[in-house]
């Protein structure tokens, strides 16, 4: 398992880097390349935990296929059906990329809550509401809701995404695609968490995102991972307590204990704490999807 930190490594200049994926346009289609970096407060490590991105990217395929019926961007992710000069790179960029169709994107998180936490908690310990949801009181840190919510957010290139009301989302993309983006997601999250908890994980919360390709919705970006998604132990979780989870919390705890000021540049990370970091990342992987992490174990 090798470590990529950025395509540009590889003699690749990408057309995009996010905080973690490097972005290649190539007309009508993208060529998306999940990186080992990880960043922690908004704040881009420069330390990488070597083979996250292959675990990001082999989750999202894994749920793509899993959902075989819902219209998604994916291509191809076998780097011999890549065009030059990716093809001849697939000691590097196997198991990590993508090959998708280009997409019309709508500009709006599809956020689905299962359970209360994160900026869903901050919300309602001010008001009792998220996102225009009214919730009943008394609910605890991490409890689990009635049923799920939609919750959308804007798409904000720069800091956190903003929790918006399905109001103001119908706005953004329109009435009729709000109702369709709002009813699919609801539909993969309670599949996806009925899915996941015989396996021992409680799917807590998940966002999508959505484009128009061949004038279908069609589902894009990534799908469930760990970096878009809360996934909890089920035989750890109590509601009132804030719960172990399959992310980057590892790393957030570490940094925590530090003189720093979530502001670059950032604190050199222990080999020790990358390592967990990776293992907890892997390990939600083995669980819910053993198969595919088999098939792609080589790049693991």
């Amino acid at each position: 398992m090798g470590a990529l930190r950025s395509t540009r490594d590889l003699g690749l200049e990408p057309h995009y880097e996010g905080k973690v994926r490097d972005m290649f346009d190539l007309g009508d289609k993208f060529l998306i390349v999940s990186t080992d970096r990880i960043s922690a407060f908004d704040v881009i490590m420069d330390d990488l935990v070597p083979g996250r991105g292959v675990v990001l990217n082999i989750m999202s395929m894994a749920w793509f296929n899993h959902f075989a019926d819902v219209p998604n961007h994916v291509i191809t992710a076998d780097v011999a059906e890549f065009p030059a000069p990716f093809c001849d790179h697939a000691e590097h960029l196997g198991g990590r990329s993508i090959l998708v169709h280009k997409a019309d994107r709508f500009d709006v998180e599809c956020v689905v809550r299962g359970y209360i936490a994160g900026s869903g908690w901050k919300s309602y310990q001010d008001d009792g509401t998220v996102c225009g949801h009214h919730l009943p009181d008394g609910l605890k840190l991490a409890g689990q809701l009635p049923e799920p919510i939609f919750t959308p957010a804007t798409k904000e290139d720069e800091g956190h995404d903003i929790n918006i009301p399905f109001e103001t989302a119908a706005e953004i993309v329109g009435a009729e695609h709000a109702v369709t983006l709002r009813d699919i997601s609801m539909r993969l999250y309670s599949e996806a968490a009925a899915y996941a908890l015989p396996k021992g994980v409680i799917l807590a919360d998940t966002k999508f995102e959505f484009g128009i390709i061949n004038g279908k919705v069609t589902l894009i970006d990534e799908a469930l991972t760990p970096d878009s998604s809360r996934f909890w132990p089920a035989d750890k979780y109590e509601a009132g307590q804030e719960p172990e989870s399959w992310d980057k919390q590892i790393l957030r705890n570490h940094l925590e204990t530090l003189d720093w000021n979530h502001e670059y540049p950032p604190p050199r990370l222990p080999e020790e704490v990358l390592n967990r970091t990776y293992q907890r990342y892997r390990e939600v992987l083995d669980i819910l999807f053993p198969g595919e992490a088999a098939k792609w174990q080589k790049y693991l």
